[in-house]
């Protein structure tokens, strides 16, 4: 009993926003009569948060190192436009047009993080000037319109599905087989990572408790497969999501990157005296975070059909929020991918059912705010806890 209570104590910023996940969504459950767990729903619920996801992944990263990124909304929408002009205007294969438009994100990344790393110009003010700058040059390339459509093709990240290879009827077979190949996946990869701690002496929970959280991770996942193959199925960008999260899961667990970056939000200078190369970590979350942003902004502008000067606007506060709420900290050092993921779920559970139950964006504003602002004061108060 001991053993749980120091994990719950240790992990409480986590455990605690994913209990009030589920809160908030059975409460709009409730308010809603059920609509917001119908298939329809929760597939738009998907699509409608993916890049602010995407966003989160890359931002946590960013606020673990020390740092800030007020740009990404910018980048996302300066990218989005050059892929528009380079796929409907250039005829450029769109495959090609993606790999471009991802390098130029990560060029954008590199030139914001020249600036902080080696100039050691404050991330804020150099990701405040990117922010216009960026936007800027996208009213500049759009003259002020928007463009598309995009090739089908392009258009199915963002709105496609997985096909059936089993030919369902009602339900869509692949992907329960696909819920269910990833539930055993996860299942085995808890338990060998259980195995390694008690190898080396490391605390673990009882295994009932264990077995007990397995169930229902068991079960919450293939529930919510079950509800995606109820309409459509998996959508394309569900797994371009679960592919990030399981590697920046691993890249920030598993990895030396992942620790420097650790690091350095930690303690900068003890970080440098340790030998962790500072300058070049930075460098490169911020060439990870400009890639980040161009996926983001791809995945937004194949949603949309078009790409538009006012994209990506407020976009990094959204992935900002979702960080903290997720558990990051201002001060650097701490936060988790997965974490950010929940943090990004929770607001977009509340934008989805406030507008179903026909909340205004004024009022939504607002209460985000309030999320915001209590996330954080929670965070301050466990550290001074501690």
């Amino acid at each position: 009993m001991q053993t749980v209570i120091k994990l719950l104590k240790a992990n409480v910023r986590q455990y605690g926003m994913l209990i009030a996940l589920i809160l908030i969504m059975v409460l709009f459950q409730i308010l809603t009569d059920g609509i917001l767990f119908r298939p329809l729903n929760v597939t738009n619920l998907i699509l409608q948060n993916s890049y602010i996801l995407v966003l989160a992944i890359g931002m946590v990263l960013v606020i673990i190192n020390g740092h800030i990124d007020l740009s990404v909304g910018s980048v996302a929408a300066f990218v989005g436009a050059v892929s528009a002009i380079m796929m409907v205007e250039m005829n450029v294969p769109f495959a090609l047009a993606v790999i471009l438009s991802l390098l130029l994100g990560a060029l954008i990344g590199a030139w914001q993080g020249f600036w902080v790393a080696y100039v050691r110009v404050p991330s804020f003010i150099v990701t405040l000037a990117g922010m216009l700058m960026f936007r800027g040059l996208t009213m500049i390339v759009l003259e002020g319109q928007s463009i598309g459509p995009f090739p089908d093709m392009f258009r199915a990240l963002s709105t496609g599905f997985i096909p059936d290879f089993l030919g369902g009827g009602d339900l869509h077979y692949t992907s329960i087989l696909i819920g269910v190949l990833l539930t055993a996946l996860l299942i085995w990869n808890e338990w060998h990572k259980r195995q390694t701690n008690i190898r080396y002496k490391f605390d673990v929970v009882p295994l009932g408790y264990f077995i007990a959280q397995m169930v229902v991770l068991a079960v919450a996942l293939n529930l919510f497969i079950f509800v995606l193959a109820s309409y459509e199925g998996i959508p394309n960008i569900l797994i371009i999501l679960m592919i990030l999260i399981f590697l920046y899961t691993f890249v920030t667990n598993r990895t030396v990157m992942g620790r420097h970056i650790y690091a350095m939000g930690g303690n900068e200078k003890a970080a440098m005296l340790s030998g962790v190369k500072t300058k070049r970590v930075s460098f490169w979350v911020f060439v990870n975070m400009g890639t980040l942003a161009a996926l983001s902004g791809l995945i937004f502008a194949a949603r949309l059909n078009a790409a538009t000067p006012k994209a990506g606007q407020n976009f990094e506060l959204d992935a900002i929020a979702a960080c903290f709420i997720g558990g990051a900290s201002m001060s650097g050092g701490v936060g988790t991918v997965i974490g950010a993921v929940i943090g990004g779920l929770v607001m977009g559970v509340m934008n989805n059912g406030m507008s179903i139950l026909g909340i205004g964006v004024d009022w939504q504003q607002a209460i985000k705010g309030l999320v915001l602002l209590l996330a954080v004061a929670f965070d301050i108060y466990n550290r001074s806890k501690s």
